[in-house]
């Protein structure tokens, strides 16, 4: 580490498993993400024998993916401390961020399958406890080619009703439409938390939620998204084409239960937070990088760190990421055991990460010089990065104005 950690109040079971994780990242994580990232055409990314898959699978062999879920379902969400899962994720957002909420995401449909008293919902949480060979993958799929920002902001207006409908017909719902192609593992995922119009009339808040395998007669993908950050995260189209999916999967088949639930609050609060500690990481990565940089490259005889403009220049990037990694902690303990969290305090951290890293890796570049702008060394890769994260899972103003609400 470059700096010191001056959190003190961390038990000897929290290092250990900040440790593990840490040394899964740079082992693992880090070097995978760079080669991924490097491959010109996304479609390898996801290709059989591509190191995403080894990511995958070493990353359940550590059994986290089995954090999210139940005991009773063969998880360890009870044994989970707030602590040691804000440390994870900022241990993995530290090493690769795309890759970290690739890995992320895959959880969500079994982890909200869990709370569904339906067995044969709760199975499909059961299984992904124990497979340990990535053979179940989950992806979020609500973002549309017509809706993106405006999931966030809601709304009655017919409108702005979502694009992709479901229909009930005796014990099937029939779905039309199309996620877009910004849905992460998108393309390469076996089941899907799927966000769905029921009500036109009531535009937003006229959704319902099912938990669906996407094998499913009438579902089909479109092509790996090429972007020009977070290329080790998998993205793409779903595509609806008069699917039947059976009734009981219609998880939230009333819009009015998805109002009672606080649903909107809740997702504001889950994805931003989760992006926050990720980008908190993402932020120290690039400080990391830079000061090493300024200790080993040498100019006229000395290291570059001992011109005043460098540490200048670094302490403020170090004051920075401290602020930021402060925040997303102090948010993230509060929303674990708080109910409802809050979602004003979680888009305001995502924001600040968010922004904090894109600012320290693009402060790191300009330290680097030339080098910076090369593949040589990581820091341009954390800069593109970062700076995907300021519109993911909504664009940081469009998210300031839904949680200015909640304020």
């Amino acid at each position: 580490m470059s700096y010191r950690e001056i959190d003190v109040r961390l038990t000897d079971e929290q290092i250990a498993t900040r440790d593990k994780v840490r040394k899964f990242g740079s082992e693992v994580m880090r070097p995978a993400g760079i080669e991924l990232d490097k491959l010109r055409d996304p479609a390898e990314v996801i290709a059989e024998g591509s190191r995403l898959w080894e990511v995958f699978k070493k990353y359940r062999e550590l059994g986290l993916h089995r954090w999210d879920l139940p005991k009773a379902l063969g998880g360890m969400a009870e044994d989970v401390d707030p602590m040691s899962r804000l440390l994870v994720g900022e241990e993995l957002g530290y090493a690769d961020a795309g890759l970290t909420i690739s890995l992320g995401v895959s959880n969500m449909p079994f982890a909200m399958a869990a709370l569904f008293p339906d067995p044969a919902i709760q199975e499909l949480a059961r299984q992904y406890t124990q497979d340990t060979e990535a053979k179940m993958i989950g992806c979020w799929a609500i973002t549309e080619p017509d809706h993106g920002g405006d999931w966030s902001l809601g709304g009655s207006n017919p409108k702005c009703a979502p694009s992709v409908k479901a229909v009930l017909e005796g014990d099937e719902y029939i779905v039309n439409g199309e996620k877009s192609s910004w849905v992460s593992n998108g393309t390469i995922a076996t089941h899907a938390v799927l966000h769905v119009c029921l009500d036109p009339s009531k535009g937003m808040e006229g959704t319902g939620l099912a938990l669906i395998p996407l094998d499913l007669p009438g579902i089909s993908r479109g092509d790996p998204l090429d972007k020009i950050g977070q290329r080790p995260l998998n993205q793409g189209s779903i595509f609806f084409d008069d699917a039947r999916i059976p009734r009981n999967y219609m998880v939230i088949p009333d819009p009015s239960i998805m109002t009672a639930l606080g649903m909107g609050e809740l997702i504001l609060a889950g994805a931003n937070g989760g992006m926050a500690v990720v980008f908190a990481g993402l932020a120290k990565a690039a400080f990391d990088e830079a000061f090493k940089y300024a200790k080993e490259r040498m100019q006229n005889g000395v290291p570059i760190f001992e011109d005043q403009n460098i540490k200048l220049k670094l302490f403020k990037m170090f004051t920075m990421v401290e602020a930021a990694r402060a925040a997303a902690r102090r948010m993230a303990l509060y929303n674990a055991v708080n109910l409802p969290p809050s979602a004003a305090h979680a888009v305001a951290c995502k924001c600040l990460s968010t922004e904090t890293a894109t600012m320290v890796a693009s402060e790191a570049i300009q330290i680097f010089g030339e080098y910076g702008l090369t593949r040589e060394y990581p820091i341009e890769k954390m800069f593109r990065d970062a700076r995907a994260a300021m519109i993911e899972d909504g664009v940081n103003e469009t998210l300031s104005l839904a949680a200015a609400e909640f304020l």
